[in-house]
């Protein structure tokens, strides 16, 4: 179904106009910390009123951006890059290798997304040249590269400021005019920009739920909405649906150590008696029906999976499981004393096979995938109760002792460090579950220090499983990962989006990562 549907580019005709008219986006992602590449701001997609150094094309291959030239050290320890020397910001002042030596020195110490941990120091060379220099060999360091956005220099006179979230300056392709939050945000060309001309003067992001979008777009006030899969069903008139490919995944993370009392540094309560079980971690894999919950959450809109990069080379490609397997899961749970009772549930010990599945209110899709999940485990003798909670909540109450429906997706392997390595565990929402275990970390070290990417590529699959351990089905079985999705839009039929790329997780308007290939094909 969801193959039927992939659109390819419409074929304009020859006569297009290529008016270029002011678009109006619903495709929410509006960050809370404002556009600060420092705090975030274009990890999962193109800054916009930032350049990167390096980016990726459709096909993730390398292309230049602000760098012309690129060198790493035969010791993996210094990247030398050269700058092109027309990049200004767009107040028209030229950006310089101090603004980049000031962005990853600044950032390293922000705490944002930007992996930095191993940055000994980011040095101007003159005014061209910049040096970043590693404490030790690490191999993903390169994706601070392609996400990292540049900002000026806090000595300069328009230089980084407390407040530069909320009035970014940069040499991206568009400049803000004015933010009302909650509401919309308007930006235009920066025409100081290096590269071609934006196709569009104006654009307009407006910061809607999933019903308004929807009105909105049937009332052909949008010219590009995003759709949950629930709603994409009838394009409106005048407009298409697009399915983007994506490595935007789905899954369960379970809470690893069982409840002792204990609380995170911010009082979050810690552990789960029953998911710290691995028998009741694997049964949940094996009972889920991966296909199932693509056609009732999905409509059809995506994939089964079963980790966290499917398809991507740094996953193991035979990490696979037979699931929707219920008599396979009831034996596994019978052998580690979980017992089917007369009321349906199973107990040992005295204790419920049962835990809340907490997902964040307001997200029709996860809460769909929840619903499903507790549906599908049911006549297992598990107890799922979905939980709609605010994220404020979840940081609160739910994040070490619920299993959480999170999302992920990325086109680094450096999120697998994240998720896995015992070093992240508590902190943020990443390794929530505080997943630890030696041999595990001793894989995804063996990927950092590696001597290339390929060479890196063995070890990031080993840590899935190595024949007897690993963070996957066949292992600790850490999370119970459900499904890849597609990203759908509602797109006036006015609108070619050019060739899209792969998206990562949806923060971050990913879908605006090729936007100067965007072009308006009607007249007026």
């Amino acid at each position: 179904m969801a193959a039927a549907t992939l659109v390819a580019p419409l074929a304009f005709g020859a006569t297009a106009a290529h008016a270029e008219p002011s678009l109006v986006l619903a495709i929410g992602g509006e960050p809370s910390e404002g556009f600060d590449p420092l705090l975030g701001w274009g990890h999962y997609g193109h800054p916009l009123f930032q350049s990167t150094l390096l980016s990726r094309d459709a096909d993730l291959a390398t292309q230049p951006e602000l760098a012309r030239d690129w060198t790493l050290s035969d010791d993996r320890l210094r990247w030398t890059l050269t700058l092109r020397d027309d990049a200004t910001f767009s107040d028209g002042t030229p950006l310089t290798a101090k603004d980049v030596a000031f962005t990853f020195n600044a950032a390293a110490r922000a705490g944002g997304r930007a992996d930095l941990s191993v940055l000994a120091s980011a040095d101007a060379l003159d005014d061209h040249r910049v040096q970043l220099s590693l404490t030790e060999p690490r191999i993903t360091f390169v994706d601070t590269l392609y996400t990292l956005g540049i900002v000026p220099d806090a000595d300069r006179d328009n230089g980084y400021h407390d407040g530069y979230g909320r009035a970014p300056l940069g040499s991206g392709p568009y400049r803000l005019v004015e933010w009302q939050e909650g509401e919309q945000l308007i930006v235009e060309r920066n025409p100081y920009y290096h590269g071609d001309t934006p196709p569009f003067q104006r654009l307009v992001f407006q910061f809607t739920g999933e019903d308004t979008t929807l009105a909105s777009a049937n009332a052909g006030r949008l010219q590009l909405a995003a759709i949950p899969p629930a709603l994409a069903a009838q394009p409106p008139a005048g407009m298409r649906r697009v399915a983007m490919r994506s490595v935007d995944n789905r899954g369960i993370l379970f809470p690893m150590q069982p409840a002792r009392g204990e609380v995170s540094d911010s009082g979050a309560p810690i552990g789960n008696d029953v998911t710290a079980d691995p028998a009741i971690r694997h049964a949940v894999n094996l009972a889920i029906d991966r296909e199932l919950l693509v056609e009732v959450a999905l409509h059809g809109f995506g994939q089964p999976a079963y980790g966290p990069a499917d398809g991507l080379p740094w996953s193991d490609a035979a990490e696979r499981v037979d699931d929707g397997d219920l008599q396979a899961a009831a034996e596994r749970l019978d052998a580690a004393g979980w017992q089917l009772q007369g009321d349906g549930l199973r107990r040992r010990d005295g204790q419920a096979a049962g835990f809340r599945l907490t997902y964040p209110a307001g997200d029709t899709t996860r809460q769909l995938l929840a619903e499903s999940v507790a549906e599908l485990l049911r006549p297992l003798g598990i107890a799922v109760e979905p939980t709609g909670r605010h994220w404020d909540e979840i940081r609160r109450e739910a994040l070490h002792q619920d299993a959480i429906l999170f999302g992920w997706g990325s086109h680094s392997p450096q999120e697998i460090y994240y998720l896995y390595h015992s070093q992240h565990a508590g902190q943020d929402y990443y390794n929530s579950g505080l997943y630890a275990n030696p041999t595990v970390d001793a894989h995804l070290e063996a990927a950092q220090s590696a001597a290339s990417f390929d060479a890196s590529l063995p070890h990031w699959r080993a840590a899935q499983w190595d024949g007897e351990a690993g963070y996957g089905v066949r292992g600790d079985a850490a999370w119970a990962w459900l499904v890849n999705l597609e990203h759908l839009y509602f797109v006036d039929d006015c609108l070619d989006l050019g060739e899209l790329g792969i998206a990562p997780h949806g923060h971050g308007w990913p879908i605006t990562a090729n936007l100067l290939e965007w072009q308006w094909q009607c007249d007026g």
